[in-house]
């Protein structure tokens, strides 16, 4: 028998979250979140995380959200957790008749994304405001289990066309000749995304946004994904094979881990 996962620890503004507590996200659940993992109660990208929260914020509810509230929020929660190392979520809820935003904070084990190649199914959906990362995503949900009852690893999400965007739950990333392709199309963009872009951008392999459609996937040698797990290579798109290519891997690992962790 496989075991349960054990139970996140929840906090509701730095204190254990009651019955009542989680009713705000059972029946007032328009917000926004950001997703980190933390190792040794730091943070890669911790300042993007941050960017991330407080402009959803400022664009959902009109109010901005403070940077130091965040940390020490994350921090108590840790804390009450009772460990270092976490896979860590901050939503940002407004309940009716609220003034200040609620601030939810989710305490998981460690995960790292399985660097095992990828199968992505493509499907046709794309999210509305992609540029906003927020919970109860149902077509996400709803294409990626129909991605895994064909046999793939994740959906990838396509507009009118084929064009590409993003994957049901990370972005998606292709090696052209020796150049790092995004795909140029409405989709949220991943810290981890980000902090590559941002270090392929101090190489001599500087990364790029372009259009990317399913029936030119030959144009590309490989192709990857990544979230805040981490980076893995994909082998296929529905009947499109694509090398695994192990030194671009270990490239943009090491662009990534090249990034130092901030202290929350």
């Amino acid at each position: 028998m496989t075991p349960a996962a054990p139970e996140p620890y929840v906090e509701f503004d730095g204190r254990p979250a009651t019955a009542g507590d989680l009713r705000i996200p059972a029946f007032a659940g328009y917000g926004h979140f950001t997703a980190m993992q933390v190792r040794d109660r730091a943070v890669r990208g911790l300042g993007l995380h941050l960017d991330r929260l407080d402009s959803a914020n400022r664009e959902l509810f009109g109010l901005p959200m403070d940077a130091d509230r965040v940390r020490a929020s994350i921090a108590h929660a840790l804390d009450g957790a009772g460990t270092r190392d976490a896979s860590v979520r901050v939503h940002g809820f407004m309940p009716p008749g609220a003034t200040a935003t609620t601030l939810m904070v989710t305490v998981r084990e460690p995960a790292r994304m399985s660097t095992a190649p990828k199968g992505l199914m493509s499907v046709p959906y794309a999210r509305a405001v992609p540029h906003i990362k927020r919970p109860g995503e149902f077509g996400q949900t709803y294409y990626g289990r129909s991605a895994a009852r064909s046999g793939f690893d994740e959906a990838l999400l396509t507009l009118p066309g084929g064009v590409v965007t993003e994957g049901a739950i990370t972005n998606v990333g292709f090696l052209m000749g020796a150049s790092v392709v995004w795909p140029d199309a409405p989709a949220l963009t991943g810290i981890t995304m980000a902090l590559l872009e941002r270090g392929l951008a101090g190489t001599d392999q500087p990364s790029a946004r372009r259009p990317v459609t399913l029936d030119g996937l030959g144009a590309y040698r490989a192709a990857f994904v990544t979230n805040s797990q981490g980076i893995a290579p994909v082998h296929r798109i529905d009947d499109a094979v694509f090398e695994v290519d192990e030194e671009l891997m270990r490239f943009l690992g090491r662009v990534y881990e090249e990034t130092p962790a901030e202290a929350v």
